[in-house]
């Protein structure tokens, strides 16, 4: 059990109680499964980005309460070599395929989510929404952007900026893998 996973846990847990939620008041709440939130709170499962922001909006947070391991002061600097520790893989019930590393973690006064995103070959993320808005930068290789019922490809030096609340996901184009720049946008 990774060390992320079970800070992410240990807060949506820590949360959910301060709140006084069951599990079950949790998943009406966010529309996730309590399955899965059981399996997070455990540090089972590590949840995709749009499960994190759907709990986080549920328990009245930003997303980065659950991704921070301490604050730190302007300017947020994260080195190459640091970013890749940093890597969170989705795996088990979740996405398979993605790793995002937080480029913003520490800043607590951030209004956006930054990541840096790796599509391995073959990902076929599922399609979530949330609130709030996203924009991607393609570093390099090609990615497909499902946006609703809409199929974009993206190549290196392309971006897309979209509603957040459009079903969308990042999958991997014809078995090529990708890196990738994100913003996640999310209002309070």
């Amino acid at each position: 059990m990774a060390e992320l996973e079970m800070k992410v846990g240990e807060r949506v847990r820590t949360y959910r109680e301060r709140l006084g939620m069951s599990v079950g008041a949790l998943a009406e709440a966010s529309g996730i499964r309590a399955a899965v939130i059981e399996a997070i709170e455990e540090g089972q499962a590590y949840p995709a980005l749009g499960v994190l922001v759907r709990l986080s909006r549920a328990l009245g947070q930003r997303l980065g309460t659950f991704m921070d391991d301490q604050q730190v002061t302007d300017p947020v600097i994260v080195r190459a070599e640091d970013r890749a520790a940093q890597a969170a893989p989705h795996k088990g019930s979740q996405t398979e395929g993605l790793r995002y590393s937080p480029l913003g973690r520490g800043k607590s006064d951030r209004h956006t989510e930054p990541f840096f995103i790796e599509v391995d070959p073959g990902c076929d993320a599922p399609l979530s929404s949330h609130e709030g808005e996203e924009f991607l930068f393609i570093l390099s290789g090609e990615a497909l952007l499902a946006y609703g019922d809409e199929e974009h490809t993206l190549r290196a030096g392309d971006s897309v900026y979209y509603n957040s609340l459009v079903p969308h996901a990042v999958r991997s184009r014809d078995g090529q893998s990708a890196t990738l720049v994100a913003t996640v946008f999310m209002p309070l």
